[in-house]
């Protein structure tokens, strides 16, 4: 099983803060679409190339293939000034 955590605006957009889905062997691009076939407000809030992705509190890319039991986090990009 993997925990999957939502951050900031995408948490608010789906209304959900977590969820624990087993989704080893897929690429976090493949987890992407496929939780972006739960809805429009799935799509519009997972949008490739605005969210960052941690894997056990390190960023990835969306080509890393995720391991049983990593625990996979989705925020909005940080801006500042």
């Amino acid at each position: 099983m993997n925990k999957i955590i939502f951050f900031a605006q995408i948490r608010e957009l789906i209304g959900v803060g977590k969820l624990e889905l087993s989704v080893e062997q897929m690429s976090i691009n493949q987890l992407l679409d496929h939780l972006s076939l739960r809805g429009d407000k799935w799509v519009l809030a997972l949008k490739e190339k605005t969210v960052l992705c941690a894997v056990n509190q390190t960023l990835v890319d969306y080509d890393y293939v995720i391991k049983k039991g990593d625990e996979i986090a989705f925020f909005p990009p940080v801006t500042g000034g």
